[in-house]
């Protein structure tokens, strides 16, 4: 790879992964020598990017671009920019598409080029005293470019505003400042485009007369019950995921009516508009939960019916935002550009206050296929599984039966919290899920299942994190092998406060989430499913304690389907055969292959082996189960509607109903 490469991805990840400077697939950088320009392609993410998401162009063609005639209808313009761009690839054949900003870059005669939306930056470009604050800060040598419609014109513009420079100081700009956009820094080596960006944020910092510092306010028990109710409302033919956010910057702006409009009504820049979209709602404090949902109801059909689309973000009075997507990574994404925004607004009263941009400004942008483009491709991988952007609790998924079963769910596009107690497989854990590139997101969350309030916490964490609840899993479980001479009440009592209560407990605190979904969406169905065993079905010999508290939960789960079916809320068990490859059973310290050894449970056995071997012996289909095994059953009982109260056997043949 050639050394010059090496550099521009280096400074491209440098930024990349810092959302002061860019967030989601925004800002980019290049890198050229005297034929050709190597520029980030659209929509791929600095922060990730390698050889591969840079687009290679011919100088010479992409030179002439300024001399060629374009349509005077702007629609049809940036159309054929576009094509006039695509033309100039060295390499066609990647599918990549250049930047919308690529000629900009190439006006450049530096070496490296980088463009961020620098959230400092935009502080000052997006205030009422941009220009004159800039010569003041800066002085006359940085290229202040006033705001001017995006694309081609904009290219024109800072071409003819550089000329004039290079008139001027008999050399070219190396920062240009662009009102409610960003910056662009050019220089000969990284090094030095790092150096300027330094230089930027010391000579800001200092002009500031307040420089607040974001902090992350929790979000409250009211939002919790708002946000299920919204995430329904705005979900249509597909399912929505939402969130809820508040932070120090969002507490600006949502102490009433007059401090929304005045701060954030109106988008700041391009960039905030393709992700969020230009127009955002208020929700006023009414008193009731109920009476703010009815609010929210009434402004987001008003809004559908104005726009076309409902709404992205929704600022409720003293609580925070809530914002929703068609994926998690976006609601991500959403999140950070809330907090920017925010952010911007905030910073903007150093300088005269906020200046949005304008109605004719938000309408070429809005209808800008340049920019939906990037943002469909910055937006990860397409999941369309059969349980695609559901939202998913499973306890005990840090490991064992419920790793494989949050993973199955995972890959059918589910968005899978990740409950259990051992955070530090439970995180990581988490962390492989979201590194496979989808558009579906895991989250890890520390619960005791047999403590109310860690079970009540887990709930609220997860609907703040995903804006509901779909499907609760109860999987986690502990076993404690031993006859009546053996067993001792603590064990007894321990074992029937997780594998007895902790179910008990994951449904008391999710079904309220629930009937609030049913309540403003009342065809969708949710799940509760328990996972059972085949312990449940018949009694097993020393075991009883685990069997006792099993078969008790299938009595749990006939009866809790016949509270909440009414609400559209199936429960059903799941009683898998023995899962021998996991670690409650294969474990060399405390498996149940161990502990069957040493309470001579298996008559003659000698070695662990002769354990496994006696039960895989009484299975028909002579093997385990699988977490696969289980999750064809747990979507069985997700996807029929008609379905509840049973208890499902999923035992190789080793358990048949009578």
């Amino acid at each position: 790879m050639n050394k010059k490469i090496k550099e521009l991805i280096e400074v491209s990840r440098f930024y990349g992964k810092k959302k002061e400077y860019v967030i989601a697939g925004g800002g980019n950088t290049s890198y050229k020598n005297d034929k050709q320009l190597w520029i980030k392609a659209s929509g791929v993410s600095l922060g990730e990017i390698d050889e591969n998401g840079f687009c290679v162009l011919d100088r010479e063609k992409l030179s002439d671009i300024s001399t060629q005639k374009f349509s005077s209808d702007s629609t049809k313009r940036e159309e054929e920019v576009k094509n006039a761009l695509l033309n100039c690839r060295v390499n066609p054949g990647s599918g990549l598409r250049p930047s919308v900003e690529t000629s900009l870059h190439n006006l450049f005669s530096h070496t490296f080029v980088v463009h961020t939306h620098s959230t400092l930056v935009n502080g000052l470009m997006c205030s009422n005293e941009a220009a004159e604050k800039t010569v003041e800060i800066f002085g006359e040598e940085v290229l202040f470019i006033p705001t001017t419609e995006a694309g081609y014109t904009l290219f024109v513009v800072i071409s003819g505003e550089i000329e004039k420079y290079k008139a001027k100081f008999n050399r070219e700009p190396q920062i240009v400042l662009l009102q409610n956009h960003g910056v662009f820094v050019a220089a000969n080596s990284t090094k030095e485009i790092k150096e300027i960006y330094s230089e930027i944020e010391i000579k800001l910092k200092a002009a500031f007369n307040n420089f607040p510092k974001s902090k992350e306010i929790p979000v409250s028990e009211k939002m919790s019950e708002i946000l299920p109710a919204v995430r329904m409302l705005l979900s249509d033919e597909k399912l929505k995921v939402a969130s809820a956010v508040n932070s120090s910057f969002i507490s600006n702006f949502i102490s009433d009516k007059k401090a929304f409009e005045q701060g954030v009504e109106k988008p700041f820049n391009p960039d905030q508009m393709v992700y969020c979209l230009s127009e955002y709602l208020f929700i006023e404090d009414a008193g009731s939960v109920e009476s703010m949902i009815e609010d929210a109801k009434d402004k987001i059909a008003a809004f559908k019916s104005r726009k076309g689309v409902v709404p992205k973000v929704i600022f409720v009075q003293n609580e925070g935002a809530i914002v929703a997507e068609d994926s998690a990574l976006s609601v991500e994404y959403l999140k950070d550009m809330v907090n920017d925004f925010c952010e911007i607004a905030t910073l903007t009263e150093n300088f005269g206050g906020p200046n949005p941009l304008d109605s004719d400004q938000i309408a070429f942008i809005e209808n800008w296929e340049v920019e939906n483009y990037r943002k469909k491709v910055s937006l990860g991988g397409k999941v369309e599984g059969r349980v695609e952007n559901k939202v998913a609790i499973v306890t005990g998924a840090a490991q064992g039966f419920g790793a494989g079963i949050a993973n199955l769910m995972f890959s059918e596009g589910a968005n899978v919290i990740i409950a259990d107690l051992n955070e530090e497989k439970g995180r990581e854990f988490a962390a492989e899920l979201n590194s496979k590139g989808t558009k579906n997101r895991a989250h890890f969350i520390s619960v005791n299942v047999s403590d109310s309030e860690s079970v009540k916490n887990l709930v609220h964490e997860t609907v703040i994190q995903f804006g509901g609840l779909d499907a609760m899993i109860s999987n986690a479980g502990i076993l404690r092998a031993g006859s009546l001479d053996e067993m001792d009440q603590a064990t007894f009592e321990l074992m029937t406060k997780v594998n007895y209560t902790g179910y008990f407990l994951c449904t008391k605190y999710a079904q309220p989430v629930m009937k609030i979904q049913n309540r403003y969406k009342p065809g969708y169905y949710m799940d509760i499913i328990q996972i059972n065993s085949k312990s449940g079905l018949k009694g097993s010999n020393k075991n009883f304690a685990y069997a006792g508290g099993k078969f008790g939960g299938i009595g749990l789960t006939q009866s809790f389907a016949l509270e909440l079916m009414p609400h559209n809320i199936k429960v059903n068990s799941i009683c898998p055969g023995n899962f021998f490859d996991g670690p409650l059973w294969s474990d060399p310290e405390n498996g149940l292959f161990t502990q069957y050894l040493n309470a001579g449970k298996v008559p003659g056995a000698k070695t662990i082996n002769d354990v496994k071997a006696f039960y895989e012996a009484q299975v028909p289909a002579g093997r385990g189960c699988t977490a696969g095994d289980v999750a064809k059953a747990i979507f069985y009982v997700i996807e029929q509607e008609y379905e509840t109260g049973q208890a499902v056997p999923v035992t190789g043949g080793q358990n048949m109903l009578k």
